[in-house]
């Protein structure tokens, strides 16, 4: 089995899965309008990593692993201070070569498209692994916002191929000109905290993070998580546009279903189309009586990093045994009606499935599982 070893996120909520869960079940955003960084976009609201904190905890990654010197960018050095944290939960060596780095990163360094090097995301892998001392070729996913599942997956598999013991996935992404002059194109950035799935929502927010979560093969133990099984299905549906069927996300959920499930950790960006997407998916696959969920009104849409992010506060949920609050759900306005989750609530169930989608038509789902 899969299973999950250790994690930890970077976001504006927090530099540790602790604080951003906690911060999470106790309702509180770290979304704030940023209205005048760049002159060309209009006000959005945003959630961004604290670069003077972010800078404190590299000196100390660095004093400890005394990695390579290089000219790290902020997403760098945000995947190695995740990466450092990470490994602070548990006995794992970095630098084996029976351990893999995987980067999951939908723009990497866009920002730095003038320098030679920079821009390309297999370079900002490269670092990362390198500063670890891990001379292995790191892998690189970057599927639009599936990203994240779509590392873990990956990880899966390398896992059970018997390549590695260890796998390191670190899903990262930090906002940009390029990434906002994007979703703004398409008129879907919101001057105010998102609201998904609610009627009144006015769209989607952009969050930077770097979160990471160490996987390996062994027998279950008690206390343990597993990552049971992921799915990605592609229904090409549109360039940018979800299926109005929900048939990527329907045939995703499919082959990760189970039967005791806490909840569901939707994709939950808060635009007409995805959220209406994602309702009539679980519709499709019976799961319209289960618990739903968002986490992008704590953090944002966090790109590269959402899947993993996601399913890390979502690990630390069902340990817990709790689902957390959709923050800015109050009335829905999906045509389908599924249960959103408005204020925190108890559970004794073992298992949830995490929901993605992106842009092409390519959908994910995960399976995690609690051994309590």
């Amino acid at each position: 089995m899969t299973i999950a070893l250790s994690n930890s996120i970077l976001s504006g909520l927090g530099f540790s899965s602790d604080e951003n869960f906690d911060n999470v079940i106790r309702g509180v955003s770290g979304l704030g309008l940023i209205a005048d960084r760049y002159p060309s976009a209009e006000p959005f609201m945003a959630s961004e990593i604290d670069c003077l904190r972010l800078e404190d905890e590299f000196a100390n990654a660095s004093a400890k692993y005394r990695g390579a010197k290089s000219d790290y960018t902020k997403l760098e050095k945000a995947a190695i201070v995740s990466v450092a944290k990470a490994l602070l939960g548990c006995s794992v060596d970095a630098a084996s070569e029976r351990t893999l780095f995987v980067l999951s990163t939908t723009k990497g360094n866009i920002d730095e498209i003038h320098d030679a090097r920079k821009p390309y995301l297999w370079h900002s892998a490269s670092l990362v692994a390198r500063f670890f001392g891990n001379k292995n070729q790191p892998v690189v996913i970057s599927n639009a916002c599936i990203s994240g599942a779509s590392a873990l997956i990956a990880a899966q598999r390398a896992l059970k191929a018997k390549r590695y013991d260890y796998v390191i996935v670190t899903g990262v992404d930090v906002i940009s000109e390029f990434i906002i002059a994007g979703f703004q194109s398409f008129k879907a950035l919101s001057q105010e905290v998102c609201k998904p799935f609610d009627a009144n929502r006015t769209g989607l927010n952009i969050g930077e993070a770097a979160a990471t979560i160490i996987l390996t093969k062994r027998d279950v133990k008690k206390g343990d998580v597993a990552f049971v099984k992921g799915a990605v299905r592609n229904d090409a549906n549109h360039i940018s546009g979800p299926s109005r069927t929900g048939e990527g996300a329907y045939l995703a959920l499919k082959n990760v279903c189970a039967s005791d499930l806490a909840f569901i950790n939707a994709h939950g960006t808060a635009t007409p189309y995805n959220d209406e997407m994602e309702s009539v998916a679980l519709t499709r696959a019976g799961l319209h009586n289960v618990p739903v969920n968002s986490l992008k009104g704590y953090f944002g849409h966090t790109l590269g990093a959402a899947g993993v992010l996601e399913s890390i506060i979502s690990i630390k949920a069902l340990i817990k045994g709790v689902i957390p609050a959709t923050h800015g759900f109050e009335t829905s306005g999906v045509t389908y009606p599924i249960p959103i989750v408005k204020t925190p609530q108890k559970t004794n169930k073992t298992s949830f499935i995490k929901m993605l989608s992106g842009f092409g038509g390519c959908n994910a789902a995960l399976l995690f599982t609690y051994h309590n």
